[in-house]
């Protein structure tokens, strides 16, 4: 796998953005939990933005340098407005003795503060969000890569 940062300075990944728009993406202008946020602007937050949790059947598998970190069959799917779907797996199904946690924090104006971890080669390379909004909490402790790839049967 490539780099998850890319060496376009615009963003690709999209999953952290403040309310304003700003990437707070791993790497790119990351703004701390504690620090100051300007309050949304009317309506924008919300208005034609939607998040929908499902519990997916596909087999996923995160991998990174041959090693396989997580395998699920049970992964929830995390669909948002402009954003790629993304998957979101349980604890039991993740590698967590290989990755140490990161002192990277970011904000989702939709779903909460997230806390990330990392691997020796790979910083912030998975994250999760230990208390996410009510309105998404089935997302609560799952783990969420920003590459998986889906197992198809033999």
């Amino acid at each position: 796998m490539g780099s998850i940062y890319g060496s376009s300075s615009a963003c690709r990944q999209r999953e952290e953005h403040d309310a304003t728009g700003r990437c707070t993406c791993p790497g790119r202008g990351r703004i701390p939990a504690t620090a100051a946020r300007p309050p949304p602007r009317s309506g924008t937050v919300t208005k034609g933005h939607r998040i929908t949790v499902e519990q997916g059947t596909e087999h996923v598998r995160a991998v990174h340098n041959g090693q396989v970190l997580a395998d699920s069959t049970r992964p929830l799917v995390l669909r948002e407005t402009g954003l790629p779907p993304r998957y979101y797996l349980p604890p039991e199904d993740v590698h967590v003795d290989l990755l140490t946690p990161s002192d990277t924090s970011t904000h989702c104006p939709f779903k909460g503060d997230a806390s990330y971890w990392s691997l020796p080669d790979a910083s912030d390379l998975v994250w999760a969000y230990p208390d996410p909004k009510p309105e998404v909490a089935e997302i609560k402790d799952h783990f969420c890569f920003y590459e998986v790839e889906t197992v198809t049967a033999e």
